[in-house]
């Protein structure tokens, strides 16, 4: 029978909790899997709790670039944090079954906090567009007050959409089997246990993930459009080469974020496959925050004069 069709009353059960098959597959590699990401959480939680402490303490740090930058790190760390334990728990207890309101709740954490990534990568493009190409004006248009404003909407914005998108989800039956073939509650896996006709809901996740991801997106092509454009129209090498290591270490967290995420939810499902899923949700939920601090630190020397200066200053206290 067709796992959208209407299953007879005979064949539908209430589903009170689901099984989160994870990696159940390569099960007899559970610990090492264990080791592998509770390492990733702690250089997770070290490398951005690092980045939003030094962008907080030194004031050589005090700048709209890194204000984004400090948000986007504690962003990360709450956006990890409703995946990654969750995940550790399974491997090391293989108990994989989560309650229907803790799924719900897992997938609602996540959605809010996925939405303003998309937003705040996009607001760190425009800083750098407004830094670049229109610098006379960079103090007057990137203001406290602008600032503030922009974080504060990023933060928000998403959160009245995704918490009705999660509850248009959950209020749908699910079929007999109650089991997601994913390591954590998303959208997909959990649209194809449900019983019924989905087309509304599906619609309705392409729209949130136009809204939310591709625009964003977009806006992101649209500030490095005009910032290579004025960019190429320096005279200096030297400047040129300057402007673009600034914003490579923004572009490669960029393209590790949105990639993966265009394709789990842009792309036909027709051509999905459960495991190219869960491949591609590792990128933008544990890879990207892995890998942020990272390539910020390592790649910019305002950050490594700054944690330098700190651990200096503090080791003679």
């Amino acid at each position: 029978m067709n796992q959208h069709q209407k299953p007879t009353e005979e064949s539908r059960t209430e589903v009170m909790e689901f099984v989160l098959l994870g990696f159940s597959d390569v099960s007899h590699l559970h610990w090492f899997l264990f080791g592998l990401f509770l390492a990733i959480y702690i250089i997770i939680l070290l490398g951005n709790g690092t980045i939003l402490l030094i962008t907080k303490v030194e004031p050589t740090l005090h700048t709209p670039m890194y204000y984004f930058l400090g948000n986007f790190s504690f962003l990360e760390i709450c956006y990890v944090s409703f995946t990654l334990p969750r995940m550790l728990v399974n491997l090391g207890t293989q108990r994989r079954s989560i309650s229907l309101v803790a799924c719900a709740t897992q997938m609602c954490f996540v959605l809010v906090l996925g939405a303003p990534e998309c937003f705040l990568l996009a607001v760190m493009s425009y800083d750098h567009y407004v830094d670049i190409c229109n610098t006379l004006n960079y103090s007057l248009l990137m203001n406290h007050k602008v600032c503030t404003q922009l974080v504060t909407g990023s933060w928000i914005s998403g959160i009245p959409v995704q918490i009705g998108q999660t509850f248009q989800i959950f209020s749908l039956s699910f079929c007999a089997s109650n089991q997601i073939n994913h390591f954590f509650c998303d959208i997909s896996p959990i649209l194809n246990l449900a019983c019924g006709e989905i087309f509304v809901n599906k619609m309705m996740v392409y729209i949130v993930a136009v809204l939310f991801v591709l625009v964003p997106f977009l806006l992101i092509l649209i500030s490095y459009s005009k910032i290579i454009s004025t960019v190429l129209k320096l005279s200096s090498t030297t400047s040129r080469a300057k402007v673009f290591s600034t914003c490579s270490s923004h572009l490669a967290v960029v393209g590790l974020f949105f990639g993966p995420g265009i394709i789990t939810y842009l792309r036909p499902k027709s051509s999905h496959s459960p495991d190219t899923e869960k491949v591609l949700s590792l990128f933008y939920t544990i890879v990207t925050p892995m890998l942020n601090p990272m390539i910020y630190s390592l790649r910019n020397k305002d950050v490594i004069m700054a944690l330098e200066n700190y651990y200096i200053n503090n080791s003679f206290e």
